[in-house]
């Protein structure tokens, strides 16, 4: 994938999302009385930041669908399966911006298209950044936490029991919480 991304003072910085130090969380109610939590551990993307103008930055991250993951190994399957992400089908969720709307707290929303099972929406996504450092390879890192909600259905994830008593197994809000550290490409 490649994009650039011009401004008057330069070009855009382009950073590679370290996989192995980012987190995709989900909760979701179970049973209408508790929060089931998980995670996908496969996670890839790219950021093109300008410094100058944040409103000008975009991402783009994907996300393997089939590296779901909830402590409980049924489940996991069942969240595999076509009730769910239908993962055989639909291997990937990704996430691309469209632009940044700065917040006047020092934060920002980033607006743009999340795609499960073909299905896009537009999402909304509320992001903090948590710094910079050098790394002690000599590289610049970033890190950012963001969390969003969506309803599931939106998505074509309909699969559910009705309770006796009233309610739903699986709750149709999910919360979703990214935290990602990003490593600056080499120019």
């Amino acid at each position: 994938m490649t994009t650039t991304l011009q401004r008057s003072a330069g070009a855009v910085e382009r950073w590679t999302l370290d996989g192995s130090h980012a987190n995709v969380g989900f909760a979701v109610k179970h049973l209408m009385i508790a929060k089931v939590r998980g995670r996908f551990a496969e996670v890839r993307g790219t950021l093109w930041r300008d410094p100058d103008d944040l409103a000008r930055s975009r991402v783009e991250v994907e996300i393997d669908a089939k590296s779901v993951d909830t402590r409980e190994p049924k489940r996991d399957a069942h969240l595999r399966s076509p009730d769910f992400l239908d993962v055989e089908r639909y291997p990937t969720l990704r996430f691309v911006s469209r632009r940044v709307v700065p917040r006047p707290e020092g934060t920002f929303d980033l607006i743009g298209d999340l795609t499960i099972r073909d299905v896009t929406r537009e999402a909304r996504l509320h992001v903090a950044e948590e710094g910079m450092v050098k790394d002690p390879w000599g590289g610049e890192r970033r890190g950012y936490s963001a969390t969003t909600r969506i309803d599931r259905r939106d998505f074509g994830l309909t699969w559910n029991l009705a309770l006796e008593a009233g309610g739903v197994t699986v709750g149709h809000e999910v919360e979703i919480t990214l935290e990602l550290e990003w490593v600056k490409d080499a120019e």
